[in-house]
């Protein structure tokens, strides 16, 4: 079950560059910075009243995120929804006729599991779900 917005992903060319623009415009503060290996990003995470903005900068130039930055340029990426179970959750999108980009769950940004629905069955939108790894 889909519980809430979990974060907004913003594609950044750096985050160097990137995250004192949101510090300084907006008064945000970068709660941590982590390398996404199965992504091929640097993430950088604030709080906004429970819901995180994720910028996120490519690591290698095969990364999904700078061919999203070569094609549109840098801005909103994605939308990502906390949910109990993405396994389940990818079930249910799939049986209501939206292609997955992932077909299971993989590692991502806090040790969470994470699948992307593809943006064409989600009328333009690249979505994200996302939970806390089960141990």
């Amino acid at each position: 079950m889909i519980t809430k917005i979990d974060h907004l992903g913003i594609a950044v060319k750096s985050l160097e560059e990137a995250v004192p623009v949101w510090e300084n415009a907006l008064g945000l503060k970068c709660e941590r910075i982590e390398v996404v290996e199965s992504q091929k990003v640097r993430t950088a995470f604030f709080d906004v009243g429970g819901v995180h903005l994720e910028l996120l900068e490519p690591t290698s130039p095969d990364s999904p995120i700078a061919k999203a930055i070569e094609a549109r340029g840098e801005g909103v990426h994605h939308i990502a929804f906390a949910t109990d179970d993405v396994a389940n959750q990818l079930t249910i999108a799939k049986t209501a006729g939206v292609k997955l980009i992932n077909e299971t769950p993989v590692p991502g940004a806090g040790g969470k599991q994470v699948a992307f629905l593809h943006p064409k069955s989600m009328r333009g939108v690249l979505t994200e779900l996302c939970s806390e790894t089960k141990h």
